[in-house]
């Protein structure tokens, strides 16, 4: 089973701490029994999200960069390209129920390129209840699912 992971996940490999959530203890878990993978939009995102820590100086810039070029070279995680013309297509119709497009991108990935995303994020499980996007799951990837960690 490939699952995509949010950008919320990646964040202690830059140093950001995250309440329970250890990147180690994500990978090493999922990595026994799933293909591990991330949309390649999430390290613009978590680049975006540390840049705030590193301008606060609350986080060292060198320890973002090392953590980002860690995520680049691990190949236990797949990187997934954002762009193609059903994910864009997925994503522009989730824009309607979700506000942020970033995460639009991200789950659009999921959706067509993936058997479930982990998320913390409660916007995204929300839309479990929506039946637009219940609609919309069923007819790109049925057996889709929005996970917790």
């Amino acid at each position: 089973m490939r699952l995509v992971l949010d950008t919320t996940y990646l964040l202690p490999v830059v140093g950001v701490s995250v309440k329970d959530i250890s990147s180690e203890d994500v990978l090493s878990s999922l990595g026994k029994t799933h293909e591990t993978a991330l949309c390649e939009i999430s390290i613009f995102e978590l680049c975006a999200k540390a840049a705030k820590y590193v301008a606060s100086g609350k986080l060292d810039a060198e320890r973002v960069s090392r953590g980002i070029q860690a995520i680049r070279e691990d190949d236990s995680i797949t990187k997934l390209p954002p762009y193609d013309r059903e994910q864009l297509s997925t994503a522009i119709k989730l824009r309607e129920m979700l506000g942020d497009f970033i995460d639009c991108l991200i789950l659009s990935t999921a959706i067509n390129l993936a058997d479930g995303l982990m998320t913390e994020d409660g916007s995204i499980h929300e839309l479990k209840r929506d039946e637009r996007f219940k609609e919309l799951v069923k007819s790109v990837n049925p057996k889709f699912e929005i996970r917790k960690l």
